[in-house]
């Protein structure tokens, strides 16, 4: 009782502040809010929404489940979840998050995994997509693609470790379901995938229909919690709140020899992954091992603004957050790890021995220029992708109010 009167005071006093610090800060707080806009609608809704469409459709066609027969011989014994789950891990690593947590909870609103498998699912397929660790972190920030073969690495191999780890989450729950060893059948596959489609019964047209609206709904949600977060993180550096949760990551820091003008950049990138890879890419004081480790810590670690995202969607069923929020704090300690191991066999390699702190090849290869005109490309036509995704979402549910 009491442990829930101090939840309530403390969430009306965060409230409260939060709306002083706007009326305050007007001018902070709207430039916050553009920043936060300008990634929505310019890259995250035109690079998710495609993805949640396709998704919502193989799902109602019964693809996933045919995939997911075909994988269970890798997913079940390697991470313990249905072989859906390869679906889900592979969407989520081309689309970056939160597409691992829409798909799992829709996986388990249609009873494909049960709540414990739903748990492990999400907890390691939620990741950055390459073009985000590729085009804004390694070029926009570091001004250095190279980088991002060792980002990359140290993502992917750590959110497989975190997997393999969670496998062993929830041991004893559900081990019935979990122990029926399924032969596999192509024949069988098939059967199935068209036994799904029979049972969701929807004409294509209501079934493409039924996508867009949820994805556009999904997006428009994870935009609101982007612009949010985008403020909170501004207002936070304002009050000096960042600055004091900075002294105690100071210490943290030292122990590890690493500079204290780390602090900041850490800590706002605990609320928000772009603007936290992008300090830390400014840090002077820094060695390039030390910006990459914070940076592959703040990549797995992935900021309170997906986790809020993240927990948005799965509030919606009966998947329990709490062990999310234990596999992403894993997967930033996990990649920092792996991303200090592989500096020294990777740097060699694509670096030829140029490993001087912070002190980056003038002449990068060639994939930089592509990566950033493709970047650039995406910023571009991404707004209109969404203002046409959005008048078509109105058209739909306009026709449907007035049927």
């Amino acid at each position: 009782m009491l442990q829930s009167k101090l939840k309530t005071i403390f969430l009306s006093v965060s409230v409260t502040v939060l709306a002083v610090s706007l009326i305050l800060f007007p001018q902070e707080s709207f430039e916050a809010s553009i920043r936060g806009l300008n990634m929505w609608w310019k890259i995250v809704f035109p690079a998710l929404l495609p993805f949640f469409i396709v998704s919502e459709m193989l799902i109602g066609l019964g693809v996933v489940t045919f995939i997911g027969v075909l994988l269970e011989p890798l997913m079940r014994p390697l991470f313990k979840v249905p072989g859906v789950g390869g679906f889900v891990l592979a969407m989520g690593m081309a689309s970056g998050f939160p597409a691992g947590a829409k798909l799992t909870a829709r996986l388990r609103q249609e009873g494909q995994v049960t709540q414990i498998e739903a748990e492990r699912l999400v907890s390691f397929t939620n990741s950055s997509n390459p073009i985000f660790i590729f085009g804004a972190v390694s070029v926009g920030f570091f001004q250095n693609p190279k980088l991002g073969v060792i980002f990359a690495v140290s993502h992917y191999l750590g959110n497989i470790c975190v997997g393999i780890i969670m496998r062993f989450y929830g041991k004893g729950d559900s081990e019935k379901q979990t122990n029926q060893k399924k032969k596999f059948h192509l024949r069988n596959a098939f059967s199935i995938l068209h036994q799904t489609r029979l049972k969701d019964n929807r004409p294509i047209g209501k079934l493409l229909g039924d996508a867009v609206t949820s994805s556009i709904q999904t997006l428009l949600m994870i935009g609101g919690f982007i612009i949010m977060f985008s403020v909170l993180n501004k207002m936070l550096y304002h009050l000096h709140i960042t600055e004091l949760l900075a002294k105690a990551v100071e210490l943290l820091l030292a122990a590890l020899s690493f500079p204290k003008s780390l602090s900041i950049p850490f800590v706002s990138g605990l609320f928000e992954i772009t603007l936290g890879s992008q300090l830390t890419s400014k840090v002077q004081a820094a060695t390039l091992l030390q910006q990459v480790i914070i940076t592959s810590f703040i990549l797995g670690f992935n900021g309170f603004s997906v986790h809020a995202q993240v927990a948005s969607i799965l509030a919606q069923t009966d998947i329990r957050f709490r062990p999310f929020f234990f596999a992403r704090l894993l997967h930033g300690l996990l990649a920092g790890i792996i991303a200090f191991l592989l500096w020294k066999p990777l740097s060699e390699k694509f670096f030829q021995s140029e490993i001087i702190p912070n002190i980056l090849p003038v002449s990068l290869f060639d994939d930089r220029f592509w990566l950033e005109s493709f970047y650039d490309t995406m910023i571009q036509i991404g707004p209109l992708i969404t203002i046409f995704a959005l008048i078509f979402y109105t058209l739909i549910l306009t026709f449907r109010l007035k049927k």
